[in-house]
């Protein structure tokens, strides 16, 4: 009978975020695959798991993701885990959890803390739509065009950085971007977690003059400025009409036609009302 695969989601720095389901999934993996096995030991100790840890980063998931499978096709429970937060999402995986699809075997994720999330919910800004560009490119040319990017998709846009580069990165994001909201998080779920929110130029002037900036960082930025698109009040009460014809409730249209135009709820109803 064959195995499964387990997608264990880990802390981001406190190890009271290890769920008990997590737990017990690490507790039932006959292997756990992980990034740097002196830190994921560390993690099972703690919680009195004595699993058998095998390495699994970047530079050997190609070699190994075929003996894996065939592992967990002969009925092996195998757990992948990274150092922090949810596998395949920035860390390697994927091809594993490809490779099992394919095979059609089970496959089993056990929910966990994703950084950009958390660093999303506590920024502020508005949460959706909203875009996860994982980390952002060394070289600073590579950089601006990354940026550009998230320009070109207009969304709130969520970034992993280095902290090293932090002030730089926002140089650029200026530069590209404009003076947007951002939101820098640090250390997050740790005894240093820190949220420093503003324009940029405002952010970057306060990272500035600290010097260093030091652990895990996470950037929210709000949405591109674009110039504000150009529509009249007849268009705004025809679209209304439009939805309150399709069946769709007053509230419900306001809503719809306030995200459609970028306006506010209350900017709608002024509109309809001709003020």
């Amino acid at each position: 009978m064959p195995g499964k695969l387990l997608i264990v989601g880990t802390p981001i720095g406190n190890l009271s975020d290890l769920s008990p389901r997590a737990v017990e999934a690490l507790k039932s993996a006959d292997l756990i695959l992980c990034e740097d096995t002196r830190h994921t030991r560390k993690l099972l100790t703690h919680f009195g798991i004595d699993g058998n840890v095998h390495s699994f980063h970047e530079h050997n998931e190609d070699d190994k993701s075929e003996h894996i499978i065939e592992a967990v096709a002969d009925g092996e429970t195998v757990a992948l885990v990274s150092d922090a937060g949810m596998p395949v999402i920035s860390d390697p995986g994927f091809r594993l959890v490809r490779l099992a699809r394919e095979r059609k075997l089970t496959i089993e994720p056990i929910p966990g803390p994703f950084a950009g999330i958390v660093a999303l919910v506590a920024s502020g800004i508005a949460p959706l739509p909203f875009t996860f560009f994982g980390f952002t490119p060394h070289r600073e040319g590579e950089r601006k065009e990354f940026y550009r990017r998230i320009k070109a998709i207009g969304q709130t846009a969520i970034v992993y950085e280095s902290p090293e580069r932090v002030t730089e990165s926002l140089d650029n994001a200026l530069e590209v971007l404009g003076d947007v909201e951002v939101t820098v998080a640090r250390e997050m779920t740790k005894v240093h977690e820190e949220f420093i929110s503003g324009s940029i130029s405002d952010v970057l002037e306060q990272l500035k003059k600290r010097g260093i900036v030091r652990g895990e960082v996470t950037l929210v930025f709000a949405a591109a400025l674009t110039q504000p698109p150009k529509f009249s009040a007849e268009q705004v009460a025809r679209e209304f009409e439009r939805l309150r014809d399709s069946g769709m409730r007053r509230n419900d249209a306001v809503k719809a036609v306030a995200e459609k135009f970028g306006l506010r709820k209350n900017e709608v109803y002024k509109s309809l009302l001709g003020e």
